[in-house]
């Protein structure tokens, strides 16, 4: 009897931890798309600022960060300089992430 009770345990502790490693992989990997998300949005504002494609810059960053998935929460620009970041909801959870982009200085 002792053994089945120890046996249901150690079978109990592995699945959470399984369910919390599991977890925590699904948040880094959310967090990476996340950000690439931001980058290629902060990128499509910098290239319209400056004249390399047509568009208003933070509608642009609007429809990349729309296509990759996510909302873009705030656009600024200074010259052709984009600051953009970009939310999305995991779980319950809702997350940020920010991205820079402009010419080389």
């Amino acid at each position: 009897m002792a053994g089945t009770i120890l046996s249901v345990g150690i079978v109990g502790c592995v699945a959470t931890l399984a369910i919390a490693f599991t977890t925590a992989g699904a948040a880094a990997v959310f967090s990476q798309r996340l950000a690439g998300a931001a980058d290629a949005a902060a990128l499509a504002a910098a290239d319209a600022a400056s004249g390399v494609v047509d568009g208003v810059p933070c509608e642009r960053a609007a429809e990349i960060a729309v296509a990759a998935g996510s909302e873009l929460a705030a656009c600024h620009l200074d010259g052709v300089i984009a600051t953009v970041t970009v939310a999305g909801a995991f779980g319950w959870f809702t997350a940020t992430a920010s991205a820079r982009a402009g010419p080389p200085s």
